[in-house]
């Protein structure tokens, strides 16, 4: 893993808790993978009964937004908070998560991070297409070891609100990254309830692209269970020897779960 980060074109940052690791403290962007800190905060409110996943949001002219997603495409302009949930999880639809973030405020966002022991990994504003100088300078920002042992908490929780995560995460569409080179279902939402899993490994995830970023984080399982966060940062420009890192990685996170050998 050492000579896959010292191959990256900027910086390649691996964790799976206690497995798996390198630059698992640099504090990096996190483009829209830093929308599981919103599914992790809402998840929390709607399972504790402070949200009702059937209220109703009206999109407002200020939550559109550029980029990934759907709604700047579709005329409804009212859908319940379940519903922008599934739409943030599996297509990364930044309208949705702006009208969550409006709903939610960016301060209960933070303080759900915190109460989950997120000390360095946060979101900092609204998605914004473009993002100028006036503006904070990453939509998000955190580390690999923060991320994986968020998810890590998702992979074996049992709480309602992580099940809740972990099912929306089972959504998402883009298996480019991390899942990319696995022997995977990408449809099967359905977390397996006997271990080894028959079709390689399973896997929900949430990912981010942005100029100069590539990330991917979530639960895997096959033989066991495991959270992980695979985070590369580099120049504009460098994407897809990024998305290559981080695919490379996926192989050596696959292997902490099956016992395969990893290969770089």
């Amino acid at each position: 893993m050492a000579e896959l980060a010292a191959s990256c074109p900027g910086t390649l940052a691996v964790c799976v808790p206690g497995l798996l690791g390198v630059n698992e403290d640099v504090v990096l962007p996190l483009a829209s993978t830093g929308k599981v800190l919103l599914l992790a905060a809402l998840a929390r409110d709607v399972a504790s009964g402070a949200l009702d996943p059937a209220e109703p949001v009206a999109l407002l002219d200020e939550d559109y937004a550029g980029g990934s997603g759907l709604l700047t495409e579709l005329s409804a302009r009212r859908w319940t908070i379940g519903d922008l949930a599934v739409l943030t999880a599996s297509v990364s639809d930044n309208t949705a998560t702006n009208a969550l973030l409006r709903r939610l405020g960016l301060a209960r966002v933070d303080a759900a991070a915190g109460a989950l022991g997120l000390a360095g990994t946060r979101v900092h504003d609204r998605i914004r297409e473009p993002r100028l100088p006036a503006h904070p300078p990453a939509f998000a920002t955190g580390t690999a070891r923060e991320l994986a042992g968020l998810m890590r908490s998702v992979a074996y929780g049992r709480e309602p609100w992580q099940r809740l995560l972990l099912g929306w995460m089972a959504c998402n569409t883009d298996r480019g990254l991390v899942p990319a080179l696995l022997p995977h279902e990408p449809e099967d939402r359905e977390p397996p309830r006997v271990l080894p899993y028959a079709a390689g490994v399973w896997v929900a995830n949430k990912t981010g692209t942005d100029a100069g970023t590539r990330a991917d984080v979530g639960v895997i399982a096959a033989a066991r269970w495991e959270g992980y966060a695979v985070l590369a940062h580099g120049p504009e420009g460098s994407e897809q020897a990024l998305v290559r890192a981080v695919r490379q990685a996926g192989v050596a996170v696959a292997a902490t779960v099956t016992g395969a050998a990893a290969r770089a």
